[in-house]
């Protein structure tokens, strides 16, 4: 099966071709069904591949399809490197990828640029594929810039709206600065090693020097700063949501923002060898994990809510890497993709049912009209908010476990974030469907579940919500980790736990007591007392008002980044125009001036010219008398 790991990523490929120059004449029952079954057959694939991958002695696989560059200098071929990790994401992507097409059949049914819409989810699927895929950091590259076009053109798929093109391009030119980062990495890669294959780079890491492996891991880094949406460049995630929520979910479960996770650990050598690298991926980490738990509670936009979510747990993600826990990581990313994926869905489900309103305020009261988005939303609210039993709650112990062992200030704030994480989200909850329907009575009227289409994914993702966390039972609860030994191959440098199974159980009672207090706080609030978020910022507490701006970061950059940058470029506007512009045009004006009187000698009179021709020797022979 390893053999056909070329295909994977060329059905949805040949998926985008085909809805791409026939989509609009196909009509959108078959256009749909084309663009699912490309992914379908991928996610066909790539269970085999993952079944031969953890049944054999050998874990890593290098496919070489073609040569692509050949020079004297650089020699990089066009290969495939199929081991545990890059097996895993091709579950997560093309499993979690499937439902949402099918999820996306439904939601887009009425949407005129249905075909489109299919055409750029094949091809972010397919990106995103070659971006796990490659053996080396170019071919990572070519589909990390290739998600980052397909989710400009995703985020602004309504181009008709022009808040929804500004968060595209904010999107793409944020991870722009971000690429630039990662560009500069590859180079530093090849200039130190002489290569850029994974193999003959890790091999040679501890060559690198110290310095020169540390600026590798930030140049990185930053790359996945970019991706991954962490402080500074996160706050082009939350404006994403201005594309369809099929889209969100993709974007937020499986695809682009898991993109700098995965790169971090596929190159964990060198931050293993950097300790300082390390601790500023973690401390970046933690950073955004708590700033952007505070803003997600006081967000009121549903998808919002789960935009900042996003944030957060991934910013616990790379806390998780700074710390060394690169198998952890892993095992949220995979939990992750099951609740988000879920949550962003039934998030779409209820915009659907209440006519495009994404306002909870407006909402309330939905669990008996839409009964199967209720069950399957609160299944991922118990996840994400760590309730034992659930996925979450495995996957984001082992990451609390970990920082504990490492950094106590650091485990410090992940364990607020992780309070602040069951408070927003239940807030959400209980805001969107319990107390009484404060939208129109023609929503009311309106109120339906959504096709089966939509809610067969949930029910799907929903299963996985709560048994995914099975794959990773810590060895204290008696579990043998699998994730963690099937990832083992991929980690270069190991750093066991010394915890006490004493420890690991006090820490995930306080992670649970924290997250019941949190839920209880929230049910008091906003189920009991019925308490609705302020509809104003006049009737905002001062704290709440800056969470709800989101601390100002949009205004910070526009005051100290693109201000300044307009500044300048208005003044070299006025150098272009006013000075070069009319100096070059001075130029024109004086040859065209000279050149309108010399040409009267042109009168085609050869009387006139022999003259001239007379008066012109005459003056040659005077010039050399006179010398």
């Amino acid at each position: 099966m390893i053999k056909l790991i070329g295909l994977v990523p060329l059905f949805p490929l040949i998926g985008f071709i085909i809805n791409g120059f026939f989509g609009k004449k196909m009509g959108k029952g078959l256009s749909g069904a084309i663009a699912s079954i490309a992914i379908l057959a991928s996610f066909g694939l790539a269970v085999g591949v993952f079944m031969e991958v953890n049944g054999s002695e050998t874990k890593s696989h290098v496919v070489n399809l073609f040569s692509w560059i050949n020079s004297d200098t650089l020699k990089i071929p066009f290969e495939f490197l199929v081991d545990p990790l890059s097996a895993l994401f091709l579950l997560i992507i093309t499993g979690i990828g499937f439902l949402i097409h099918i999820y996306s059949i439904g939601y887009m049914s009425h949407d005129e640029g249905f075909a489109r819409f299919f055409t750029y989810l094949n091809l972010f699927i397919f990106f995103m594929l070659l971006l796990v895929l490659g053996n080396n950091y170019l071919i990572m590259f070519v589909g990390w810039e290739g998600v980052g076009l397909c989710s400009y053109l995703l985020i602004g798929f309504w181009f008709k709206k022009t808040e929804y093109n500004n968060a595209a391009k904010k999107a793409f030119i944020m991870n722009r600065i971000g690429d630039l980062g990662f560009l500069l990495g590859i180079i530093l890669i090849f200039v130190t090693y002489g290569t850029i294959t994974y193999g003959e780079v890790f091999t040679k890491a501890n060559m690198g020097g110290d310095t020169v492996i540390t600026a590798i891991a930030l140049l990185l880094f930053i790359g996945a700063m970019g991706k991954s949406a962490q402080i500074p460049l996160y706050t082009w995630l939350p404006d994403a949501m201005a594309g369809p929520t099929p889209v969100s979910a993709l974007i937020h479960a499986a695809t682009m923002v898991t993109a700098g996770i995965y790169m971090i650990v596929r190159s964990n050598i060198f931050y293993s060898i950097s300790d300082d690298a390390s601790m500023v991926v973690a401390f970046v980490g933690a950073i955004t994990a708590l700033m952007s738990a505070i803003i997600g509670c006081a967000q009121t936009d549903i998808k919002k809510v789960l935009a900042y979510s996003t944030v957060s747990q991934l910013g616990l993600m790379f806390l998780a890497l700074g710390v060394g826990a690169y198998s952890t990581a892993v095992f949220h990313v995979t939990t992750h993709a099951f609740f988000k994926a879920l949550l962003f869905l039934a998030a779409g489900s209820v915009i659907h049912a209440m006519s495009g309103e994404q306002d909870i305020r407006k909402m309330g009261g939905l669990k008996k009209a839409l009964p199967i988005t209720y069950l399957t939303m609160g299944l991922a609210t118990l996840a994400i908010s760590g309730i034992p039993g659930f996925s979450g709650f495995f996957s984001k112990d082992e990451i609390l476990a970990h920082v504990y062992e490492e950094n106590k200030a650091l485990w410090f704030v992940a364990s607020i974030t992780s309070l602040l994480t069951a408070f927003y989200m239940f807030r959400m909850f209980f805001l969107t469907f319990w107390t009484s329907f404060r939208g129109t009575e023609e929503q009311k009227h309106h109120l339906h579940e959504s096709p089966k289409s939509m809610t067969i994914p949930l029910v799907v993702l929903a299963i996985l919500s709560v048994l995914g966390g099975l794959i990773g039972i810590p060895e204290a609860l008696h579990g043998n980790n699998w994730i963690s030994e099937y990832l083992s191959p991929v980690i270069m440098r190991k750093n066991p736990s010394t915890l006490s199974h004493e420890t690991e159980y006090m820490l995930m009672g306080i992670a649970t007591l924290a997250a019941v207090v949190a839920i209880y706080t929230a049910y008091n609030v906003y189920q009991k007392a019925k308490v609705l978020p302020a509809n104003s910022e006049k009737e905002m507490r001062p704290f709440e008002r800056l969470a709800n701006n989101k601390f100002k970061v949009d205004e910070l950059y526009n005051s100290i980044i693109t201000k300044p940058l307009d500044a300048v470029s208005v003044g070299l506007k006025y150098i272009d125009t006013q000075i070069i512009d009319k100096v070059v045009d001075g130029v024109g004006v004086t040859v065209s001036a000279v050149s309108s009187v010399v040409r009267q000698l042109q009168t085609g009179n050869i009387g006139f010219y022999i003259f001239s021709m007379v008066l012109g020797v005459i003056a040659i022979i005077f010039w050399n008398v006179l010398k």
